[in-house]
This record gives structure tokens, sequence and C-alpha cells, in this order.
């Protein structure tokens, strides 16, 4: 391979780097394991940057010895990573805490301060979304409360990939789509909201820098170059949030397709010429990876999570492909998953839902249990799509990719339960392929991110909905949707 160019993806159970050559295509990929999120208490959700950091040394200098080719080749690298993660790092660029995870739930309380004090309307109008839990902002409002020396000694604050950016580069640097997810971001105009964070008193100080994401934010510097063997000098461009990576990787930059990305997370995601946005705040409106363009997004917290639950605690001798073969032989029937693990987003915007199974008898068996899990999964991204589509964004066909995506059990219930094609693709690699894509904009391998996807991503199956069983599954999403309101009284009691 003569010349290349890197993706890393800083995601929740790992940093995965892979190479691409000048046609985009994957050459190598090399993935290395994060610990285990820690959840001291429910609700909570944290991890260590300095972990992070480790396992992005470890990815990078996997994919290069994988690829035998001396670091010189790599001629940028593009950085994605999991969104909204809170980094807070000291005046001597020391990681003051562990990092409050996108799925940390503990801040409706300083939720609902923000919506007192500045105005929901205002907090809208300053950042085209609703304030939520799982924002970067009502994290760093929830350290102001309950570790008031953490935050007299925070000097910046970072994204999960932004803080990997920070120890390649030196650069405090963030793109404009995952800044989007910070609750702090001005998504219409592409900026800092200077008015929100003077309302709730916040240092526009301890925020980087915002670019956009094929443009290079710094290079690659002698200590970085020597902890991972890639080149000093290295450009290293803004990269995006995991989803705006994940839709490049997923051709997702023009009108007319959506993805369903199905990770620990499960997300709808379609494409906006201009902003538009939801007035209840059900799906997210930020920035896209693409320059001038928008995003609109519906988040399901708990997609591949209910499946890596489950396995976790009670079939952990079984992979996911044992599990998946289980749940296609059985019928579920009657049996209802609500994927509440941790909160939801989309759309109910409640940190207090709970999870669990509807509809159970003494005649379910365990593939019945991870059948209607997976259905119930399926349902939710339905909600997503759903709401997508009512904001005017065209929904031709669902490309789909992440863990999730590679069963062909699980493809199949998806264009039955969205009654839509499902297409996949040739690479699936999501977030890394799309931050290794914006690093060949960047670097002026091609002229802009359009350009490129249009180059380099081919589909390679479509799936068709089969009409008995979409007509069963839109009686079935019917149910499903009657249940949270049901329920929704005693959740904060429970």
């Amino acid at each position: 391979m003569n010349a290349s160019w890197l993706g890393l993806d800083i995601g929740t159970g790992g940093s995965r780097a892979l190479l691409v050559d000048e046609q985009g295509r994957v050459r190598h990929a090399f993935t290395a394991p994060h610990q285990d999120m820690r959840m001291e208490r429910p609700l909570w959700a944290e991890q260590s940057p300095e972990n992070w950091w480790e396992a992005a040394q470890a990815a990078i200098r996997g994919v290069l010895r994988a690829a035998g080719t001396g670091a010189v080749q790599v001629h940028g690298v593009g950085l994605s990573g999991q969104m909204h993660g809170l980094t807070l790092l000291d005046a001597s660029d020391r990681v003051i805490r562990p990092a409050l995870i996108w799925c940390d739930q503990r801040s409706q309380p300083q939720v609902d301060w923000v919506n007192g004090h500045a105005g929901t309307g205002f907090v809208l109008e300053s950042t085209a979304n609703p304030m939520v839990t799982g924002f970067t902002l009502p994290k760093l409002l929830w350290v102001r409360e309950h570790e008031p020396k953490n935050f007299a000694s925070a000097r910046k604050v970072l994204l999960p990939k932004d803080y990997i950016r920070f120890e390649l580069t030196g650069e405090y640097a963030s793109d404009v789509s995952d800044a989007s997810g910070t609750g702090l971001f001005d998504v219409v105009h592409r900026r800092w909201s200077n008015a929100l964070a003077d309302r709730i008193e916040i240092d526009p100080a301890l925020l980087p820098r915002v670019v956009e994401s094929s443009a290079v934010t710094g290079r690659v510097h002698a200590r970085a170059a020597a902890a991972t063997g890639l080149a000093e000098g290295t450009p290293v461009v803004g990269g995006a949030g995991d989803q705006a990576a994940s839709a490049v990787g997923n051709g997702i930059v023009e009108p007319g397709i959506v993805s369903c990305t199905l990770g620990t997370s499960g997300v709808v995601f379609a494409h906006l010429a201009e902003p538009a946005y939801d007035p209840q705040g059900r799906v997210h409106t930020f920035c896209h990876a693409v320059e001038g363009a928008w995003h609109v997004m519906g988040v399901t917290q708990g997609a591949g999570l209910s499946l890596q639950w489950f396995r976790n605690q009670f079939a952990a001798a079984a992979s996911y492909d044992d599990l998946t073969a289980e749940a296609a032989a059985a019928t579920a029937e009657g049996l209802f998953w609500l994927p509440y693990l941790m909160g939801e987003r989309t759309p109910h915007l409640d940190a207090a839902a709970r999870g669990g199974w509807i509809g159970l008898t003494a005649r379910h068996t365990r593939a019945d249990l991870i059948r209607a899990l997976i259905e119930g999964v399926s349902f939710s991204q339905k909600d997503c799509l759903d709401l997508v589509s009512a904001l005017g964004a065209p929904v031709e066909s669902v490309r789909v990719s992440g863990g999730g995506a590679r069963s062909a059990f699980w493809r199949q219930l998806l264009a039955d339960i969205f009654n839509k094609r499902v297409v996949t693709l040739e690479t699936q690699e999501g977030s890394a392929y799309g931050a290794a894509l914006l690093a060949m904009v960047g670097t002026g391998a091609f002229t802009s991110v359009i350009q490129a996807c249009k180059a380099v991503i081919r589909e390679v199956e479509s799936i068709e909905p089969l009409t008995e069983q979409a007509h069963a599954y839109a009686r079935g999403h019917t149910i499903y949707r009657a249940l949270y309101p049901a329920l929704r009284p005693f959740y904060r009691a429970i």
C-alpha cells in the first residue's frame, strides 16, 4: 500500500483503527478493548480517558504492524468517537476525574436547573436542541455542584475523541458535529453559544476551538509519534462524533438515504440541507460532518447494550451469533421488550424510564426473551425513523451498519419493522471508516466529502420487507408504543 489514511474511533467498548488506500478500500484494522465502564450507582457511567489513550496507542500500533507499512506512508489521521463524554483537564493538562460518558444519566436536576434558569425556549433558540441528560453541559454542571474542587481545577473541557487529539497533537480542538452534542453549541450558526454560556455562568475559555470536520487541526508531535508509530508531523483532521462519522462511512451525505447504526446505542440518521428541529426535542438536530449541512438523528440508548447485557448476565458462554440464531428460531408471541436500561432519549426524553419484558407467560423460553429483546430495540428504532421522516427527511432506503447489522436475521427484521428497503454496504466499518474518509478530504485526496462518498461507497445487499411480517409488526409496534405512556407514572416512583 503506497499511501494510506488512518481512521481512529474511540468507542465505548474499544478503540478501532483502520487503514484505507487511495481507492478508499479498507486494508487493515485493529481494535484494542477499553476497560468496562464503571457504574457505581444506578444511571451512572464513567470511563478513564487515560485508558482511551492507552487503547488508541495499541490500536494504532496494531494496525500499522498488521499493514507492515512505514508510518511515513500514513498521509493523514481522522478521529471519531463516542459523543457527549465530559473530560476535564487541569492547568497541567492532567485528567482531573474519570469521564462521565454519553449514557450517564445522573444530571436530570442540572437539566431542570438549566431549563428553569435559562428558559427552555432560550435553550432551544440558542442550540436548536432541548437540554437532555446525555449532553455534556449537564454533566459539567453536575461536577460544578457536587465536586466544586474538581470544577475549580478545570481549565479545558474535551470530548472523548478530542482528548485523543490532544494526546496526538497537543491541540485543544473539536469539530462541529461532536460539539453539537454538548448542549452549548449554536447548531444553526456552527459556533459555541456564548449567550447560553453567559446565562449559566460557564467560562467560554473552558471550551476548545471548533472546526469543520475535514479541516486539519494539528500534527502528530514527537512524543505521540514515539508512542503510536505514526510519523511526526502527520496531519490530524477535525473528524466527527461517532454518528456523523458513521454517516459519512455509510454515504449519508445527501437527502433520500437514511442510516440505522446498531452499536451500543442505536441511531437513525438523516441528512438535512437546512437545520430543522422537533419542537418537543424528541430527536437531535446537529451539524453534519459535511460542510454547510446538518443532520437529524433519533437515539435508542440501550440498543446493542440490551443484547450485551443479556449475554453478560444470562448467557456468558454464548456468542452473539448464537443468541441471534436462538432468536431466529423463536416467535416471542405476545412478548415485548422495553430497551430502557439507561433511560431513553428518542422519543421519550426520560432518564427515569426502566427496561423490562412485558407479556411474559410460563410458556415463553429463553429464545423468546432474546427475540423480544431484538424486536423491542427495532421497534424503538422505528420510533426514531418515524420522527425523522416527520421532520421532512425523505426515506427511500435505510443503510444499516454496526454490530446488530451483521446478523442476517436482524437485517430482515429491520426491513419488516421499518417496512422499507434495507441496504448493506461493501464496507461495514462505520465510524472509523468515515473518519478515514474525512482525513482523505482534509489532506486533498478528494475535494469534498460528497465526492469521496460517491467514489468509494458501494451497496452489496438489498433486502425488501416481507408483506405479511410487515403487517404483523405494524400491529406489534402499535402495542409497543402504548406501553411507555402506561408505565411512565411508575418510573420515577421506582
